[in-house]
């Protein structure tokens, strides 16, 4: 058959098409393209975060010493274990009390830098990169140069040195538990990690708000400064704030190499997530009850995000609020 009469079949056939088949054949093109692009995330994802959760629920109930491989059923006994067990609940407590800092700490501060660099009339992308720039750094780097070169507890240590200027003797910040000196460590030091990137979302949100906001307020006669922050600025910022206050949360349950690096071994001031790791990597490895130590967390974390976001109105549209 020869080129000529090739190419009239084939455009005999493009023009017999259907819009209909045409829009069908267009459909399938996207989905394939749709699975070739997010298939392997999705098979990564699924292997290395769902079916270790499902593994982990299913390990639970049952009892798996020094292996991941269930033996007995023993029903809910993991979980009473786990419940009465005093290191668990006090890590609960511990990161309670964690929490408690560091949330709403983080918040006012990177939101204290999200306004700042907002003001600024030069050199913003400067100082937006350099409180940026600590997120990047390692927790485990990052608490290691808080526990080796500032907080030390030696007289050569950065905060010891600091302190003998106004004649303090040394304080040994992560020896001894009475006073606890180790939260201000542990609490600076993720402070440091995390706020700038905060900082970047209230920045995002601060650039949205319109200007014609300000311009009516300042004709009604608002003064600039603490009246147009807590009544403009702060309701606008009221979405960015929840999403900001839920992130910090989350992140809290999950603090484990801060606490893991500047405490070591020791048995007191451990956060969930530690407790876990020492009830299945321990000595008695006990991959059931710590498996169900993380059914619980992942529970408490799960009321604590509805709550949370029941309360400040996470996802509700403008017109709920």
């Amino acid at each position: 058959m020869s080129t000529t009469t090739t190419r009239g079949v084939a455009k005999g056939r493009a023009t017999t098409e259907t819009p209909q088949v045409r829009k069908r054949r267009g459909v399938r093109g996207r989905t394939l393209n749709f699975w070739l692009f997010t298939g392997p995330f999705l098979i990564g994802l699924a292997v290395f975060v769902y079916i270790p959760i499902g593994w982990s629920a299913y390990l639970s109930f049952f009892e798996a010493r020094y292996t991941v491989t269930p033996s007995t059923f023993v029903g809910f006994d993991n979980f009473t274990y786990m419940l009465t067990n005093e290191k668990f609940t006090d890590s609960l407590v511990t990161f309670t009390v964690f929490a408690a800092f560091i949330v709403p700490v983080t918040w006012a501060f990177s939101l204290g830098l999200a306004l700042m660099v907002h003001r600024l009339r030069f050199m913003r992308a400067f100082f937006r990169s350099v409180f940026f720039l600590p997120t990047a750094v390692s927790f485990v780097a990052a608490s290691l140069i808080w526990k080796m070169s500032i907080f030390s507890g030696v007289r050569f240590g950065l905060a010891n040195t600091v302190l003998s200027w106004f004649g303090i003797e040394n304080v040994a910040w992560l020896a001894n538990p009475n006073p606890p000196w180790y939260w201000l460590v542990i609490i600076t030091v993720r402070l440091w990690l995390q706020a700038g990137f905060y900082m970047i979302l209230f920045l995002a949100a601060l650039q949205n708000i319109p200007p014609e906001l300000y311009e009516a307020a300042a004709i009604d006669g608002a003064k600039p400064g603490w009246q147009t922050f807590w009544y403009i600025t702060l309701p606008q910022l009221r979405a960015t704030s929840t999403a900001v206050i839920l992130l910090l949360l989350v992140a809290a349950y999950q603090a484990f190499d801060e606490f893991f690096n500047l405490l070591a071994k020791t048995t007191w001031g451990r956060p969930p997530l530690v407790e876990l790791y020492y009830t299945a990597l321990g000595e008695n490895q006990d991959y059931g009850a710590g498996s169900a130590g993380a059914m619980i967390l992942t529970v408490l974390i799960c009321c604590v995000t509805m709550l949370q976001g029941k309360f400040m109105g996470f996802g509700r549209g403008e017109e709920s609020k």
